[in-house]
């Protein structure tokens, strides 16, 4: 399993258009993700900053995030979203989100854990 993070800054004056977006993303954009590996896909918001997390769970990324970008009705989506977030200078290789390095992760132990 793959764990991603990224941030990307959302407009100021396009927060209410861009929350009511995400109050209801489009099936066809969530089958788009499923049929991608895209697990656990989470968009936070702290103020201005976007914080995105998913997990992937295939073979090839590069394919996978390829055939997203494919996606006729991911694309109509992007025409909506992508006018309503700026870019940090530093974007990353999947388009206009930053990649945020993991620096730490605790691991799940199950029941084998400390009580």
């Amino acid at each position: 399993m793959r764990r991603i993070a990224q941030t990307i800054r959302l407009r100021p004056e396009r927060r209410a258009e861009y929350l009511a977006l995400h109050s209801a993303v489009w099936p066809g954009v969530e089958a788009a993700l499923h049929r991608a590996h895209i697990r656990n896909y989470s968009i936070f918001l702290h103020q201005d900053v976007l914080f995105a997390y998913f997990e992937y769970d295939g073979e090839d990324f590069e394919a996978d995030m390829a055939s997203i970008a494919a996606d006729p009705e991911t694309q109509e989506w992007w025409k909506l979203t992508d006018p309503c977030q700026e870019a940090w200078p530093d974007r990353g290789t999947g388009g206009q989100w930053s990649d945020i390095p993991e620096i730490w992760h605790l691991r799940d132990h199950g029941s084998d854990g400390p009580a």
